[in-house]
């Protein structure tokens, strides 16, 4: 947590995780995001990972440092007090559809300079999910050796999309600061897929080639970088990106004199040359697997380390956990009183300002916890008029006995 948005508020009406991450790292940069959900939770508010107690620890991380309000959305009046809350507030996050209570437009007609960020599933409104733009943008036909598609178990659209959005609201601010003139910036997840892929070259490599890119496994296209297997059978990554790497990658496994046999052989220089190393790796890659394969990792790794060379072993995400590197000593990380309970490490902003003191993460709210807090605040409610919409359940607030 960073103290570099204090000041701003955003309201945030969403589900699942393009827009939640959204609102998260808002949040973590100090901005006071107050999410504001179906009394008892969205529809994401149990989704696994869960506890035995059903608290989903999924929830619990994508909504640290927010506020939540709670109100019966199916009901006119807590439609209208989610309205007021993002034309009080001027600054809104949410994948709600375009039309409806919740449309720029009619949002708009009380603050004609509100800011929107919409995340959405296509851009003429249908939906999607990560998984299903990740196939129909073709990357599931180029992972793995084939022929099957093979399904990426992270969600990178939602996460591209939901720090997009980010970066969006804030620059629809600064335009607001310098024109006075709000605007909704809608941020479909298949233009997000679509757009990576243009960036990466994708489209224009299709469009000269006329083909599509071959499968290669594990290893990396253009460069010489794949999985090898260890003389204890263990599996490690290794990537060479400079020469430097490639001359030290050679050096440390004794292959200077074996590669050069290759180069006189093929008429080629593989030391400056990504693309040449990855076109000759017929040749290269049963050298590579012989040398790794007649050793330790433990041999390996800090001769490895000792050449700057780029590598990694598989490991488990439990393994990963554990990894003192990784979570116990690094600084993204601190505690947190969880709303469900459990005592874990909780991740705050993934960024660094050396000039500023970090702050503590902080705690996902429980439905309905600031509901009494901001509409008195923001909406100026009296007790007597937020009694009347607790008692008549268009407003939640977390109590015991209440729905959750």
């Amino acid at each position: 947590m960073y103290s570099m948005l204090n000041g701003l508020s955003v309201i945030e009406a969403s589900s699942f995780v393009a827009s939640p991450t959204a609102g998260l790292y808002m949040a973590q940069m100090g901005a006071e995001v107050i999410r504001v959900d179906q009394i008892g939770g969205g529809p994401d508010y149990r989704r696994w990972p869960v506890t035995d107690k059903n608290d989903s620890l999924y929830w619990e991380n994508l909504n640290r440092a927010k506020k939540s309000v709670a109100l019966d959305l199916g009901r006119p009046e807590g439609r209208e007090l989610l309205q007021a809350l993002v034309r009080e507030t001027g600054q809104f996050i949410t994948n709600f559809p375009v039309n409806g209570f919740l449309s720029h437009e009619e949002l708009a007609k009380g603050r004609k300079d509100l800011v929107t960020a919409r995340v959405m599933g296509w851009a003429d409104g249908s939906p999607a999910l990560d998984y299903t733009v990740n196939n129909a943008v073709g990357y599931p036909m180029m992972t793995g050796a084939g022929p099957e598609p093979v399904n990426h178990v992270l969600p990178a659209w939602d996460f591209l999309s939901g720090a997009y959005a980010a970066f969006a609201l804030m620059a629809a601010i600064q335009r607001r600061s310098q024109t006075g003139e709000g605007a909704e910036i809608r941020i479909p997840l298949s233009d997000v897929a679509i757009g990576s892929v243009a960036n990466l070259g994708g489209i224009a490599e299709i469009l000269y080639s006329g083909e599509n890119r071959p499968r290669l496994g594990n290893a990396v296209y253009g460069l010489f970088g794949r999985d090898f297997l260890t003389r204890d059978g263990q599996r490690m990554m290794i990537v060479v990106v400079t020469p430097r790497q490639w001359a030290n990658l050679l050096d440390a496994l004794q292959l200077t004199s074996a590669v050069a046999a290759i180069e006189a052989e093929r008429g080629v220089n593989f030391a400056k040359d990504d693309g040449l190393r990855f076109t000759h790796r017929d040749a290269l890659y049963p050298l590579f697997e012989q040398a790794i394969g007649a050793r330790d990792m433990a041999d390996l790794v800090p001769a490895f380390d000792a050449g700057g060379i780029v590598h990694s072993p598989y490991r488990t995400m439990k393994d990963a956990v554990h990894d003192p590197k990784l979570v116990a000593d690094n600084p993204i990380f601190g505690a947190a009183e969880n709303p469900s309970g459990f005592e874990y490490p909780a991740a705050g902003s993934f960024g660094s300002v050396p000039q500023m003191e970090r702050q503590a993460p902080r705690p996902a709210p429980r439905n309905g916890q600031h509901s009494e807090e901001i509409l008195s605040q923001r909406l100026k409610l009296s007790s007597r008029e937020l009694g009347r919409l607790i008692d008549t359940g268009v407003v939640g607030t977390g109590h015991k006995g209440e729905k959750s």
